[in-house]
Formats: C-alpha cells, sequence, structure tokens
C-alpha cells in the first residue's frame, strides 16, 4: 500500500489564539476517533515561518503524529541576508519545506536558478522538498522527492482539476523525472480528496484553504486514512 501524504498549507494566516484552536481541536477529534492507521499517512502542517517554534511545542503537547514543514526556505545560508529564515534555522523546528509555490514565482519573482539553490539549502539540513510546478513541462531539479501538481486557475478559486487528467500530469512527470511522491493541490476538500488519492499516481493532496479549518482538515485525514 502506497503512503499517503496530506501537507496542509496555511498560508499567510492564523493568529496565536487560532494556531492554538486548530491544534486543541485536532487534538479533540483525535481522542473521539483513535482507531486511523497511521502507518500509512504522513500528514504536514505548513505554518506561517513566524509559527513554526509554537506549532512543534503544540503538536508534541497535544501528542498528535504530524510532521511540519515551512513555506519558505532562503536561497542563502546564514549570513547578511537581512529578513530571510535559513535553512539551518528551518530544521530546527520542521522536517518538509515548500519550494517553488506559483503564489511565490509570481509575487515575488522566483525563477529556476533560485528555485533550485534553495532545493540545494534544504537538502544540506536533510529538509524534505515539497516542490510545486504548475503542469508536466515545468522544470524539477534534482533530488527533488516530492512533487506537488497544482494548476494555477485551480489555487484558492473552489475550482479543481479532474482527477483523471491530475492522475494524467502525475505520470508524466513520474515517467519524465523519475520515481518520485506526486501529490496533487488545487481546491482539495473533504469531499474530493478520496477521488484523487485512489488514482494510480497520484501520492498525496495538498490542500490551502480547507486546511485551516481543524475540522475540515481532520475530515481529509479520516477519508484518506480509509483507502
Amino acid at each position: 500500500m502506497k503512503k499517503k501524504y496530506i501537507i496542509g498549507n496555511w498560508k499567510s494566516n492564523k493568529d496565536l489564539e487560532e494556531t492554538k484552536y486548530w491544534f486543541d481541536t485536532l487534538k479533540t477529534r483525535s481522542l473521539q476517533n483513535n482507531i486511523i492507521n497511521w502507518d500509512n499517512i504522513e500528514v504536514v502542517v505548513c505554518p506561517p515561518i513566524i509559527f513554526l517554534p509554537l506549532v512543534k511545542k503544540l503538536r508534541d503537547d497535544c501528542d498528535l503524529p504530524l510532521k511540519i514543514g515551512a513555506q519558505n526556505i532562503s536561497p542563502f545560508k546564514n549570513g547578511p541576508y537581512t529578513g530571510e529564515v535559513s535553512d539551518s534555522m528551518i530544521a530546527e523546528f520542521a522536517s518538509y519545506v515548500i519550494i517553488g509555490h506559483s503564489e511565490r514565482r509570481t509575487n515575488f519573482s522566483e525563477d529556476d536558478s533560485m528555485l533550485s539553490e534553495k532545493v540545494k539549502r534544504a537538502n544540506e539540513v536533510k529538509l524534505n522538498s515539497i516542490y510545486c510546478i504548475q503542469d508536466e513541462n515545468t522544470f524539477i531539479p534534482e533530488d527533488v522527492e516530492i512533487v506537488a501538481y497544482e494548476p494555477v486557475w485551480a489555487i484558492g478559486t473552489g475550482k479543481t482539476d479532474t482527477p483523471d487528467n491530475a492522475d494524467r500530469v502525475a505520470q508524466a512527470v513520474k515517467k519524465r523525472w523519475g520515481g518520485k511522491s506526486l501529490i496533487y493541490g488545487g481546491s482539495v476538500d473533504p469531499d474530493n480528496i478520496k477521488s484523487f488519492i485512489q488514482t494510480n499516481n497520484i501520492d498525496g493532496v495538498l490542500p490551502g484553504g480547507s486546511s485551516l479549518d481543524p475540522n475540515k482538515f481532520w475530515e481529509m485525514i479520516v477519508n484518506a486514512a480509509k483507502i
């Protein structure tokens, strides 16, 4: 049975109290339904970088089997780079990092060269890169293990790609770039998560908006665990 990834990207959302509420709610739901088999599920939460220390503490305090990811990483090592958060800083709190999201490509002009440097930085501290692509023709750097297919028109719009086409893209990416895990992102929710994970080539999902609601996120975990 293939491992299924559920990676929640909070983007630039939540304050301290909302973050605490999210974890309290997830803990309550997990205690109510403790029969989930976590062995074949990798659940990752990616909060804003400023909340990484808090999220790590809350995760541990709530005894939840979640992994933590960052939403970005500096292309530079430690040094005179005002405002940047380096690989070694992130690795103190996280084991995953999202790289190449279309919002960063568009809003911050991140190109293939910069994104390749970010992947290198992540690999140097053994962070797992979640590398976002827009279609099967998007360049993917070496040593990326998880690729996230996110059609731009589906991000935050409520529209999704069809499972069949997303599976076709996943198959093409795996054929061209080798044996990578491929996850789908773009308006994923508890109702449609099964239709993507049940395909032959999609190994998980990268929900954005629906990951902000702890009850919806928990429902996605439960639905994925049933497959």
